[in-house]
């Protein structure tokens, strides 16, 4: 049974897709489609009408023809781990799913190089080169199911993207796909190209510019020494204290998270790695990585900084298996949130560390309003929140109540000096706020880089800016009064 508009004409498209990708990889029935009605923001839900799945550049680009030919809407989709509604379909669009180009195409140990095909997961990248003592920096928590297309198009993070910065900062150079069927090379396998910095503004724009086939990334050298510290605090605002006063001290770790006390106990109900303190209000995981000297000297640094915050105990792991343990817990926290609710809505806001304190009082404040419990775990060290809104989906209003409490989160990062996304990108979730953070000059600046790169509006369309069909008539209003010309957007 298809899912089809039986106002468009699909036979031809569906022979052009099946000519070029092969029949078995061209997906057409309600059951099988029912897999890709959303991506990991499962509060939103619309079937493609179909689903095609490439293997090479070539074939992508051919699809992408037959899209443009039909004027058919069209979204690229990796592992669809993505939090934000980025890969969500719309009405009788196409999904080009990139799931099946996953090979590693070259290893270039010498220049620290490796180039991917985008359904490449992203651990299989250190796998592939961390024999020779090297590794990929950026660590999603999912970084064991998510790909490394859908962490370009995102702009993706990790527990590590404090000291070494998130995808942007790995990306050397891409082979695209425009949304017309064009191939382009952006970018190169040197650090530098003279000329506009097209790979760093292609990274980030979640599919609205076109489609990543191949990825060249940087990968580094693995740190001689590596120390995992947890300590836990009996205040959430002393963990964050002690946050700052670790920066201000000169000290960079690779990573720094905090996880607050609901947290810590779901996490400890579905892992059990009996390390976290489940009396703790909060704990700090803080890794310090370089050069062996330089690790023992900022461990002892950072445990004083602890100490001096109240900590009331710290516990230092610097054997490989112990520290994968502590980590264990924190990489399936956002899991471990079903052992505790039957449903979470997960922000993704970004704030100055100075507010830390401030911001998490208010959080705290906010869900009291709004009558919902929220449990944080974030990246600590550059302040990218991740509040986890726990509610019941099954309650009629409740989803549209944490999606009004998510919101006033994502205000008040924007009023104290933040951002409304650190990694989880803009997508269908929080395109509404987009006003919130940027004036009408920047929005409609944004829309003609868009319109240079996909001037019909059919690669990832309803993402990232606020349209009447996304945000009701308020997104109407807006829309007209920021960008009449672009409307079709």
């Amino acid at each position: 049974m298809l899912t089809l508009d039986t106002q468009r004409d699909w036979k031809p498209i569906i022979q052009a897709f099946e000519a070029i990708a092969g029949k078995s990889q061209v997906i057409q029935r309600r059951e099988e489609l029912l897999v890709y009605e959303c991506d990991g923001l499962t509060s939103y839900k619309q079937r493609p009408a179909l689903v095609v799945l490439p293997r090479t550049t070539g074939q992508v680009a051919e699809l992408v023809k037959v899209c443009d030919r039909y004027n058919v809407p069209f979204i690229a989709r990796g592992a669809g781990t993505g939090l934000s509604g980025g890969a969500l379909p719309i009405e009788n669009s196409v999904l080009i799913c990139t799931a099946l180009m996953n090979r590693i195409l070259e290893v270039d140990l010498e220049n620290q190089r490796v180039v991917v095909q985008p359904g490449v997961i992203n651990n299989w990248v250190t796998q592939a080169v961390s024999g020779a003592g090297f590794y990929y920096a950026p660590d999603p928590s999912s970084q064991i199911i998510c790909s490394i297309g859908g962490n370009v198009a995102e702009n993706s993070g990790g527990v590590h993207c404090l000291k070494y910065g998130v995808t942007t900062n790995h990306v050397l150079g891409l082979k695209i796909v425009l949304p017309d069927g064009a191939i382009a090379d952006i970018g190169n396998k040197i650090p530098e190209m003279p000329g506009y910095d097209l790979t760093g503004l292609f990274v980030g724009s979640e599919g609205t510019l076109g489609i990543a086939t191949e990825i060249t990334l940087r990968i580094l050298k693995a740190p001689e020494a590596i120390h995992v510290l947890l300590a836990d605090f009996t205040s959430v605002e002393a963990a964050g204290q002690a946050v700052s006063d670790i920066i201000s001290a000169g000290i960079i770790p690779g990573g720094m998270e905090m996880m607050d006390n609901f947290s810590i106990n779901a996490v400890e109900d579905v892992v059990c790695t009996n390390c976290y303190p489940r009396d703790a209000t909060a704990i700090l995981l803080i890794e310090i990585d370089g050069l062996e000297v330089e690790v023992a000297s900022n461990s002892q640094r950072v445990e004083a900084i602890c100490r001096q915050n109240g900590a009331r105990s710290i516990r230092t792991a610097t054997d490989p298996q112990e520290r994968l343990t502590l980590w264990k817990g924190r990489k399936a926290a956002f899991a471990a949130m079903g052992k505790i609710s039957p449903d979470y809505y997960v922000q993704d806001g970004v704030i100055p560390r100075t507010k830390l304190q401030y911001v998490l009082k208010q959080i705290e404040e906010l869900g009291s309003k709004h009558g919902y419990r929220v449990a944080n775990v974030f990246h600590a060290g550059d302040g990218n929140l991740h509040p986890l809104i726990l509610y019941d989906n099954s309650v009629p209003g409740q989803l549209e109540q944490v999606e009004a409490l998510g919101g006033d989160i994502l205000k008040l990062c924007v009023e104290v000096g933040g951002s409304i996304s650190g990694e989880h990108g803009i997508g269908a979730d929080k395109a509404c706020y987009m006003p919130n953070m940027f004036s009408p000059t920047d929005l409609e600046t944004m829309q003609w880089v868009r319109q240079v790169f996909n001037p019909k509006g059919l690669a990832n369309p309803e993402k990232i800016f606020p349209t009447p069909r996304t945000c009701g008539e308020a997104g109407r209003a807006a829309a007209h009064e920021q960008f009449p010309a672009l409307e079709r957007f």
